[in-house]
């Protein structure tokens, strides 16, 4: 598929992020997470083998966004805080297709790349926390509604369990190494309205459907995993 610059801030072309680098990542990723822990995958036959999607985890753990994206079935671009973007993690998240966004205010720059992911057929990570939490997807912000109805795209909640339990001995901030994390896939749904409606109310309306859907796939994650 040929991809086509779009226009985010003040006008400005936007390339789309790599869907070549993404699956580069893809691939780093796989490397790093089994060979660092030991994840165990459910259902991840229930995301889409093509077409656009949405993948909406959890966000206990700043390891939960590189597991998904080794665990994954597909390559995977993330809404990633701009804050990460610094020093040589720069430019090595540009070039594993990842997409800066700029939390403080509207981006139209990541909006119109997320977009553009969902337009070529692409996979969206997303936390719709917003920022690293409990994980149990108690508050949710507009933006997941926003890009689902928006883009078309059908949404998979993901849990991501276990990289919360305990403390690794010589990295303090990360899990044991070795110790098992379970990744768990949903089923696949609609955000919007059998209308397809995009006024605030029916944005507003799919955020409660998108929560009321996150937090049950929760409970039968933990559940079918005993976490």
């Amino acid at each position: 598929m040929r991809r086509h610059p779009r226009r985010g801030e003040a006008g400005r072309p936007v390339t789309p992020p790599s869907a070549k680098g993404a699956a580069i990542g893809r691939g780093i990723g796989v490397g790093l997470m089994y060979g660092l822990w030991k994840p165990r995958v459910l259902g991840a036959w229930r995301v889409p083998a093509t077409g656009p999607v949405i993948l909406a985890v959890n966000h206990a753990h700043n390891l939960d966004g590189p597991m998904l994206m080794g665990t994954a079935p597909r390559p995977v671009h993330f809404l990633i805080k701009k804050e990460a973007f610094t020093g040589p993690l720069d430019p090595f998240l540009r070039g594993i297709g990842q997409v800066k966004v700029d939390r403080s205010a509207p981006d139209r720059t990541a909006i119109t790349s997320a977009l553009a992911v969902l337009a070529d057929g692409g996979v969206l990570g997303i936390f719709p926390e917003g920022t690293r939490g409990q994980g149990d997807f108690a508050s949710l912000r507009a933006g997941l509604a926003y890009f689902a109805v928006r883009g078309g795209a059908p949404i998979v909640p993901v849990a991501v369990l276990g990289s919360t339990d305990r403390r690794g001995r010589l990295i303090r901030a990360l899990p044991p190494l070795r110790s098992g994390v379970d990744v768990v896939f949903g089923d696949p749904f609609r955000a919007g309205d059998a209308e397809g409606r995009r006024t605030r109310t029916a944005l507003d309306d799919a955020t409660v459907r998108i929560q009321e859907r996150l937090t049950a796939h929760l409970e039968n994650a933990r559940r079918l995993t005993g976490r």
